[in-house]
């Protein structure tokens, strides 16, 4: 969907909307792509922030890794879960605490419905065959859009808060209505400016509509069916959403089985909530 390009950039005018990404962020960011990265500088950089280091190890150790040993290190981290989780938790950490007031959202249950999200896209990616970390990845951040949202546009997403759910599928549209474009464009916005790879920024702006678009990128399909699951997940009358609502054109472009994600078994799912 074409974006009124003077509206975004509008938004993009106030620093509170647009922050510079952390020095290790950046660092980080500037990592994708390289073949060979010297794991031992990330986790010096990343210590280099102590607080940020705190945090990147205790959602490291969190349930939603089920790591068969703690770690207590920057370094023991990215050897148990390997750079690309890792980095996509520091990039997340530092978004989060860019938009540390966001108004009316719940930054803890943004980041637990993230987490779900990318959790469930690294386990469509596998049997689609696509990259698994960068999936996880995509999923973890699709909804950077709505803290920029709430950080530059606070009263209108407030009233937005009023009407629909963080999770309703129909936020975007409404988003749109209002605002004249959604979290989706305002987060690949915020993507291109901190220099994320181009997967990445087309994976954002295409996540809501991934079939519309002029050129479709795989990874923003992909999204799209992780988002729609973890929204379902935990709420009464799964089975029945998740048979009703369940996007079959999509997941027929996808060639994904749908009983990948149309049962209330899904493994991860069920691994998280045994943990």
């Amino acid at each position: 969907m074409s974006v009124p390009d003077n509206r975004l950039q509008a938004l993009f005018k106030q620093p509170q909307a647009l922050p510079s990404a952390p020095e290790v962020a950046a660092r980080l960011i500037a990592t994708f792509g390289q073949d060979d990265v010297d794991i031992v500088a990330v986790a010096r950089d990343i210590d280099r922030d102590p607080v940020m280091a705190a945090k990147v190890l205790q959602r490291a150790n969190s349930a939603f890794f089920r790591l068969l040993r703690p770690v207590s290190t920057s370094r023991d981290a990215l050897m148990v879960l390997g750079l690309n989780k890792v980095r996509a938790l520091v990039i997340n950490t530092a978004l989060n605490d860019c938009f540390h007031a966001v108004g009316t959202l719940n930054l803890d249950r943004y980041w637990h419905h993230s987490l779900v999200a990318a959790t469930l896209a690294r386990y469509i990616a596998y049997p689609l065959r696509m990259d698994e970390n960068l999936a996880f990845t995509a999923g973890l951040l699709h909804g950077i859009g709505e803290l920029v949202l709430h950080a530059g546009l606070p009263e209108a997403m407030t009233e937005i808060d009023r009407e629909l759910d963080l999770l309703d599928p129909r936020r975007a549209a409404m988003e749109r209505q209002v605002l004249g474009f959604s979290h989706a464009e305002a987060g690949a916005e915020l993507a291109r400016r901190w220099h994320f790879p181009q997967r990445l920024v087309d994976a954002l702006a295409q996540q809501v509509s991934p079939l519309e678009a002029p050129q479709p990128e795989p990874l923003a399909a992909l999204v799209h069916l992780a988002v729609w699951r973890a929204c379902i997940h935990g709420t009464p009358g799964d089975a029945d959403r998740l048979i009703h609502t369940y996007p079959d054109a999509l997941g027929l472009a996808m060639g994904l089985d749908h009983d990948v994600l149309v049962t209330e078994d899904v493994p991860p799912l069920r691994e998280l909530e045994a943990s």
